[in-house]
């Protein structure tokens, strides 16, 4: 009996171990074919090209805001950038879902009726004080560009209010639309910089408006459009170094830095 044992041992292991070994080869089995490798179920798709939500700039093309308005168009300029960046994210993390008008209706066509509103209500707030710009509408819509895209916004042809005609609107890419996830710890930087970046905007429409005729044929490119960029890049800076304290910091961010002169 002792030594029947050993014999008895010897084929319950090896038992064990073949059925081991077959359970071990349908695992790599279904792995291969859940991985996409040949002869698997299913192949690795590859992956669409990022895109982004490109919308106009709604500041640079205000007037002079009265006193009274300031806090409540700041405050209407921030949701305008809050919005895009959310219409960003759901963008990000609905990749794959509806049919082919899901982008339009689900996504671009709701974040058009909240920027309507939010346009609208920033153009009452300086109508209260002053003559209420018209035409802001025609800022709500926004469009589907590729993730690399630098398309500046807002540069339509029509004369920005309250600028010199014959000089024309200051246009500068949008920052914020552009920006990955923020991180909470951020955040607070963040929209401080970006509200600076619309500062930077409306000070050079106004300084474009009041230095009419001044200068010779490249004071708007030295003296307000070259000084622009260095501040805009320093502000951007500033966003990227904020996202990277805790997150992957964007890269590509400075060729946002340069404004144009629309006429």
């Amino acid at each position: 009996m002792s030594r029947a044992l050993p014999k008895y041992n010897k084929r319950r292991v090896a038992a064990v171990g073949g059925a081991a070994a077959v359970v071990l080869s349908g695992a790599v089995i279904a792995g291969s074919a859940l991985a996409g490798e040949p002869g698997g179920g299913t192949k690795a798709r590859p992956l669409a090209a990022p895109s982004t939500i490109i919308c106009p700039d709604v500041a640079s093309r205000l007037p002079a805001v009265p006193a009274s308005a300031r806090a409540e168009v700041d405050r209407n300029l921030t949701l305008l950038t809050t919005q895009i960046r959310e219409a960003n994210n759901r963008l990000a993390t609905s990749t794959g879902q509806g049919g082919p008008n899901f982008v339009q209706n689900a996504i671009l066509g709701p974040l058009k009726d909240k920027r309507a509103s939010t346009i609208d209500r920033i153009a009452i707030a300086i109508g209260r004080t002053t003559t209420k710009p018209q035409g802001l509408n025609a800022l709500a819509a926004c469009t589907l560009g590729g993730g690399t895209a630098t398309t500046p916004q807002g540069t339509d042809t029509t004369n920005g209010t309250g600028t010199d005609a014959t000089r024309g609107t200051i246009t500068c890419p949008d920052v914020a639309s552009r920006l990955p996830a923020v991180p909470a710890s951020a955040r607070a930087e963040v929209d401080r910089n970006l509200t600076l970046l619309t500062t930077q905007i409306r000070e050079a429409n106004n300084r474009l408006a009041t230095t009419s005729g001044q200068g010779g044929p490249n004071f708007v490119q030295n003296a307000i459009l070259g000084p622009l960029k260095d501040k805009r890049a320093s502000t951007i800076d500033r966003i990227a170094i904020a996202i990277g304290r805790t997150s992957t910091k964007p890269q590509g961010l400075n060729t946002l830095a340069a404004c144009t002169l629309v006429k």
